[in-house]
């Protein structure tokens, strides 16, 4: 592991670090000034907890209770892997009085396993299954710092954004569907100044790739023909057809987008008007576009008269439509990385992202749920959304809502100005 991700070097005093980190870290909290050793990841970390307004005297908010978190955590896709991670750390947790934890892609705690002791001070931060250890909510911490920045972590002592939790190490890596490369979550290993050492993120890490490996032996075989299309919080879409997985470039994104939305085809004219912007962009264009496609695909795969693709196809946003329209709004939720094909301008994925957002924000708001409007709110899409920061600032229970109702308060004034 690269010196950049890891908190203490072989042979380094963990006592010497812990005061300078404390130095700095006072430094930072009094004046806003980043001093050395303060790594990058760390710096940068501090920079967004100060932004989401963490409280620094503060701890991690339990946002499930033990009946909801039952059931979502039963219906994770994390949940097939669990034995498997238990396996891996179960003895390395307990001989170091250490704990794991698996969180989802939001940093709330799924499971919180390990030594009983080491449970029993961890939970008085609230390092509990049903918590939400996300930076935007609590600051720099291994978990929350891993799925912010997509890659393992470790963070040690007054690293930590939160002032009750830097007598801790913490070291976690993220883990990714490995069908569609979403993030499902992180698994984290927390205990004392023994996990200040490289091996420990290295392990998590390895433990991370053996959960992704795992889940791609157990994920349920598609129909025979079928096709899978990842186009939500990415702007190159991924399908995954004939055991093949191919990454698709913007143009052939929007164009795959466009026929699995309508699978019973489409003239070129109207492959024209929805994908183009620039009415001047000829037939030939699009045409010669298409055969690029094909070449990738296959004939077998992509049709004209009228322009289809020949299978079924399991498309995200789909999924996520079907879920709100069954009412099943947390179910919704966990499937909706992100908007659809975020950088196109592509006028009918311009409609489609629109219209998928427009749903799904206004079935949070009408379920009013903390937990999910958290999820919309602390997310890249969701930080500037006002309506959703002033319902979740009326649902919070009543110690939690002064950052979100500064959060309300900043944006009303953005959009007065």
């Amino acid at each position: 592991m690269s010196d950049a991700w890891v908190a203490l070097r072989t042979g380094a005093d963990p006592v010497e670090r812990r005061g300078a980190l404390r130095r700095a870290y006072e430094a930072f909290a009094s004046a806003g000034r980043v001093e050395r050793p303060v790594r990058p990841v760390v710096a940068d970390s501090w920079q967004r907890s100060a932004r989401a307004r963490v409280d620094p005297e503060g701890t991690a908010a339990v946002e499930l209770s033990d009946d909801e978190l039952a059931a979502y955590r039963d219906g994770h896709p994390l949940a097939r892997v669990r034995p498997l991670i238990g396996e891996l750390t179960g003895a390395y947790a307990m001989d170091g009085e250490h704990l794991v934890a698996v969180c989802d892609a939001h940093g709330r705690l799924l499971w919180v396993e390990g030594h009983t002791t080491t449970r029993r001070l961890a939970g008085r931060m609230n390092f509990v299954p049903g918590a939400r250890w996300s930076e935007a909510v609590a600051g720099t911490n291994a978990p929350g710092t891993a799925l912010a920045v997509d890659r393992p972590v470790q963070v040690f002592a007054a690293e930590h954004f939160q002032r009750p939790v830097h007598p801790w190490t913490c070291a976690a890596a993220p883990v990714h569907d490995p069908a569609s490369g979403r993030l499902l979550g992180a698994v984290d290993i927390t205990g004392g100044d023994r996990l200040a050492h490289p091996h420990s993120l290295a392990f998590v890490a390895a433990v991370a790739r053996a959960a992704e490996s795992q889940l791609a032996l157990v994920a349920t075989e598609p129909e025979p023909g079928s096709v899978r299309l990842s186009s939500l919080g990415r702007d190159e879409a991924l399908l995954v057809a004939g055991g093949r997985k191919i990454r698709l470039s913007r143009r052939h994104s929007e164009i795959v987008t466009l026929l699995a939305h309508r699978p019973e085809g489409v003239t070129g004219d109207e492959m024209l008007v929805g994908l183009y912007e620039d009415e001047t962009v000829t037939p030939v264009t699009l045409r010669a576009e298409l055969s690029r496609l094909r070449g990738l695909l296959g004939p077998e795969l992509l049709r004209s008269r009228p322009y289809r693709l020949a299978a079924r196809v399991d498309a995200d946003f789909d999924t996520v439509a079907r879920r709100l329209a069954s009412g099943s709004v947390t179910s919704a939720m966990c499937a909706y990385a992100g908007p659809l094909l975020p950088a196109s301008r592509a006028p009918v994925v311009v409609r489609l992202r629109r219209r998928l957002a427009g749903q799904v924000r206004a079935a949070l708001i009408a379920r009013g749920d903390p937990g999910l409007l958290a999820d919309w709110a602390y997310s890249p899409w969701g930080e500037d959304d006002l309506a959703v920061w002033r319902e979740l600032a009326r649902v919070l229970p009543v110690p939690q809502r002064p950052a979100a109702l500064a959060r309300v308060e900043e944006l009303d004034g953005w959009q007065r100005a």
